[in-house]
């Protein structure tokens, strides 16, 4: 069983930058591809980033794409999101999620989450 544990989410003025990480446990953490989604108040639940296991390829949602870059330390077991340019829009909660499968992240139905971080920009 995959622990996923985030951290790094907080309070930041529009244009600014924040970098999220989510450190792993309880599993072979180069064996899975990792990935980011967000939940926006009032919102469905969204894909943002995702990374193959290898760290060889990502994928981003067209709404961060530029601005958000996804990427994976396995010798640390960690998976980090640093967002730049930072938009009001992009309040949510982030959830740090985990899948052999790349496409469970793409499509928002990973086998592993964290419990989330807030992040808030303000206008």
């Amino acid at each position: 069983q995959v622990q996923l544990v985030e951290s790094g989410g907080g309070l930041v003025q529009a244009g600014g930058s924040l970098r999220l990480s989510c450190a792993a446990s309880g599993g072979t953490f180069s064996r899975y591809a990792m990935g980011w989604l967000r939940r926006a108040p009032g919102k469905e639940r969204e894909f943002v980033a995702a990374i193959s296991a290898s760290g060889g390829s990502t994928f981003y949602a067209d709404s961060v794409k530029g601005r958000f870059t996804i990427s994976r330390d396995n010798a640390k077991n960690t998976v980090y999101l640093q967002m730049n340019s930072l938009k009001p829009e992009d309040t949510a909660v982030y959830y740090c999620a985990g899948d052999l499968y790349i496409i469970g992240l793409r499509v928002g139905r990973p086998t592993y989450w964290g419990q989330g971080t807030q992040v808030t920009v303000s206008s």
